[in-house]
């Protein structure tokens, strides 16, 4: 997740950052004629990065140097662009970037998924871009991400144990979970085993009410283990490289993350690889060989496709919000984005982000 980003902001928000510890990843790369580089994210590393030709560089450098000085309430920063109008691929093109520069800024630094964002008004673009490189300065590492020590599922426990705290209660693993409606077609409550649970609202993701979502793509991921780091990440014992869409000639990106031991995830001396991308096939094994390419010998690998679903009820009538499927992205940004939407169907309010970053920072450092 990002250092600056929406997760992070929620997890302060919310207080839950005194059930984990963070640590930085130690590398961010992007993937380009068939080699990883790493990202360079302010105009300094700009002119360090072997990814660009010389003259490319300046152009580079300039660009870093607007989106680093550009502040919404500072006209003078805008130098004449009202970004609310002027596209993104507009902006670019101003500063005349080719198209393999164009790629990784896009895709490994403001993290769009496609190309769509080049015809979108180019603020979302540039505050992306700024959110990566205030990231990357928070902890003075090798990367803007964190990762929870002991994985991901410390997420959801972190957030049972501050359920528990204000009267929350969890019942897991109940088997065959059904939601209750009424005669109108609300939702009532949720039934298991003989018993329910009764409520004014249902919060669930798509598999619990398969008759209120459609589906809306396939995700290919692969899970690796190996003996080694990612061969040309320094040896990072975790890394996250992003494989942009041209490079590999297809519709989507490519996403590779590898956390080791020393994210306490894996045994001694062993590392974890998540390769993940939007199906467009059905062969996983063909999809993901760019990325799996880049491993490495592999001691083990585990395939799987699901499908990706949205919902298409009525939330008004049924009483029933219910979440997106997870996208092949590993970084969280558009999973918080529909958390939040979420949020603002169910109260009726926008969740206030504008938090104390240092608040992560104590635990991100241990």
């Amino acid at each position: 997740m990002m250092a600056n980003g929406s997760l992070v902001r929620v997890l302060i928000h919310t207080d839950v950052t005194k059930y984990l510890n963070f640590k930085a990843v130690d590398g961010s790369f992007v993937y380009n004629k068939g080699k990883i580089y790493k990202v360079p994210a302010t105009d300094v590393e700009a002119l360090k990065s072997p990814l660009m030709g010389l003259f490319e560089k300046r152009r580079a450098r300039k660009f870093f140097i607007y989106v680093q000085d550009y502040e919404e309430n500072d006209p003078k920063s805008h130098e004449g662009l009202d970004l609310n109008k002027v596209v993104a691929r507009d902006l670019i093109t101003k500063y005349g970037l080719e198209d393999d520069t164009i790629d990784f800024i896009g895709h490994a630094l403001a993290l769009h998924i496609d190309d769509s964002y080049l015809d979108q008004p180019a603020k979302e673009f540039v505050k992306k871009m700024k959110v990566y490189a205030e990231s990357l300065a928070r902890f003075q590492g090798g990367s803007p991400y964190l990762y929870p020590l002991y994985g991901l599922g410390e997420l959801p426990q972190a957030f049972a144990r501050l359920s528990a705290v204000y009267g929350g209660t969890y019942m897991l693993n109940k088997p065959e979970c059904k939601v209750e409606f009424d005669g109108n077609g609300k939702a009532i409550g949720v039934s298991s085993e003989g018993e329910t649970a009764k409520c004014k609202k249902v919060v669930c993701d798509p598999s619990y009410l398969p008759n209120k979502v459609q589906k809306v793509g396939k995700v290919a991921r692969a899970i690796c283990i190996m003996s080694h780091p990612i061969p040309d990440t320094n040896d990072s014992h975790s890394a996250q490289v992003i494989l942009p869409q041209k490079q590999l000639g297809r519709k989507s990106d490519m996403y590779l993350f590898c956390c080791s031991y020393a994210h306490n995830v894996a045994a001694k001396g062993k590392y974890i690889a998540f390769v993940s991308t939007e199906a467009e096939t059905d062969n996983p094994e063909v999809e993901l060989k760019p990325g799996i390419d880049l491993l490495g010998p592999v001691d083990e690998i585990f395939y799987d496709t699901y499908d990706r679903f949205q919902p298409k009820n009525d939330h008004q009538v049924d009483s029933c919000y219910i979440s997106s499927s997870y996208d092949a992205t590993t970084h969280f940004e558009s999973t918080v984005q529909d958390v939040l939407a979420m949020y603002h169907k169910i109260t009726g309010k926008a969740l206030d982000l504008s938090v104390d970053l240092s608040a992560a920072s104590a635990a991100a450092e241990e």
